[in-house]
């Protein structure tokens, strides 16, 4: 598998200044919308530190709870599955859908199964998928991963969106309406849901350990549909989303929405226990690399995360780059901790994505050290030697100006000369960051030189000259 190569995979993304400029505006609305929430909830912070405390709880016990979960939803009436990792996942998904004969399934949200890959799975052997959510609708139809946990088509226009139907459900390419695209998408999924009633599929954004449920939250009803208009429900679920009880759940649920697109509950908040008369319910629980990372000290913190997409709100490298040019499934800061621990040598460039400005961690729901695990990450690639010739050697040399406070100043002093040298010496393929930027015109003065130059006078006595 090649590495994933951020910054030239970004390049088309930042070249086109229309989608750019609106991915950028749109998603720092979000995030001050989240903060308008936060700001209007004056136990906000109690929150995230009873939220996080509760995940740091549960992950500490998470085989306990799990056999919990496990017991009371088998005394519900759900078959529970287990599956180790994606592969196991998908075969079982398979199976259920094989055995009953199964050749279209509708689906809401999910990103676990877009980390198992199942719809190729699925799609490989005979079996429809059909994404239920509108902004999953237009990645599929356009063929492309989601670029964003809450929000996978974001980073698309509205004349982008229109492309996509028009190309592959026929409606009008010249209207671009969202209110028309919208209409337009359910008209050609909802049929789906009649065509499909053998089988549904959900994700889950947190099971319960005391009642053997599920908990959904959507904005669109899509997964109440997925889940009770077949005759069949799977929910595929990450161990990781686990709480103790239902009394923990209003805490997560306060803050969700809140942080994901600053409103202040989802539409749908739909609970799933037991199957409905003369179906089935079945939950697939998953590993996937989870345990391992759990083991890790520096980065089982990650497993806390709810998939809100706060941290990808705020941050400027994402705002900027659009979430697919990092290349998995997990975009943005969050994907920046969680990929490598997928692939470290794939996703070795994913960490130094980042301004390490701790925005991430401070908007985070449930107080993720999100930028400085980035930082220990980027520790781990370079002691793995995954970095390339260039970023090493440039990393030794600051290290030896940066390290020797008489190279910085002699460097420092020569700066204020380097706007006047040709432009070929400065801009060049071997300086990436004047690609897109022109050198700003260096002071006059040093910080070194104006507070030798001025200390003495902050040193004197208050009154004196």
């Amino acid at each position: 598998m090649s590495k994933v190569d951020h910054v030239k995979a970004s390049r088309s993304f930042i070249k086109d200044e229309p989608h750019i400029q609106f991915h950028d505006k749109r998603l720092w609305q979000i995030r001050s919308l989240r903060d308008q929430q936060a700001h209007g909830i004056p136990e906000w912070e109690q929150l995230r530190e009873l939220a996080s405390r509760i995940k740091e709880h549960t992950l500490s016990n998470l085989a306990d709870y799990l056999e919990e979960f496990e017991r009371k939803a088998i005394a519900n009436g759900v078959v529970v599955h287990w599956a180790a990792n994606a592969a196991e996942h998908n075969r079982i998904v398979h199976q259920l859908l094989s055995e009953r004969g199964v050749d279209t399934l509708v689906k809401s949200k999910s990103m676990l199964t877009e980390e198992c890959e199942m719809r190729p799975y699925l799609e490989a052997r005979g079996i429809a998928v059909i994404e239920t959510d509108l902004g999953e609708r237009i990645q599929q139809l356009d063929d492309e991963m989601p670029s964003h946990i809450v929000i996978p088509a974001v980073h698309k226009l509205a004349k982008d969106v229109a492309e996509v139907f028009a190309d592959t459900i026929g409606t009008d390419r010249s209207n671009d309406d969202p209110h028309y695209l919208a209409e337009g998408m359910r008209q050609d999924t909802r049929p789906y849901f009649l065509k499909s009633t053998a089988a549904g599929m959900t994700g889950c954004n947190f099971a319960v350990a005391e009642t053997g449920s599920v908990v959904v939250c959507t904005n669109e009803g899509n997964a109440d549909l997925s889940a009770n208009v077949p005759s069949l429900h799977i929910a595929s679920i990450g161990i990781e989303k686990l709480i103790p009880r239902l009394e923990h759940l209003p805490v997560f649920i306060r803050m969700l929405s809140r942080s994901a697109i600053g409103s202040p509950i989802t539409q749908y908040t739909s609970h799933f226990s037991a199957p409905k008369d003369g179906g089935e319910l079945h939950y697939v629980l998953v590993d996937n690399g989870r345990s391992e990372r759990l083991a890790m000290d520096d980065f089982w913190y990650s497993l806390k995360c709810i998939r809100c997409g706060a941290c990808m709100n705020t941050c400027p490298v994402y705002r900027r780059s659009g979430g697919l040019s990092y290349g998995g499934v997990y975009a943005g800061p969050i994907g920046a901790i969680i990929n490598p621990t997928f692939d470290l040598k794939k996703y070795s460039a994913l960490p130094f994505a980042s301004t390490l400005n701790g925005s991430c961690s401070n908007v985070c729901p449930v107080k993720i050290n999100i930028h400085e695990q980035i930082y220990k990450w980027r520790q781990i690639v370079v002691e793995q030697g995954q970095v390339s010739f260039i970023k090493k050697e440039a990393m030794k040399l600051a290290g030896k100006v940066l390290g020797d406070p008489k190279r910085y100043r002699q460097l420092s002093e020569g700066a204020k000369t380097i706007g006047g040298l040709p432009r070929a010496f400065l801009y060049n393929p071997f300086n990436a960051w004047g690609k897109q930027r022109e050198l700003p015109a260096a002071p006059k003065q040093t910080f070194h030189e104006w507070y030798a130059q001025n200390r003495n006078k902050d040193d004197q006595p208050e009154g004196k000259a």
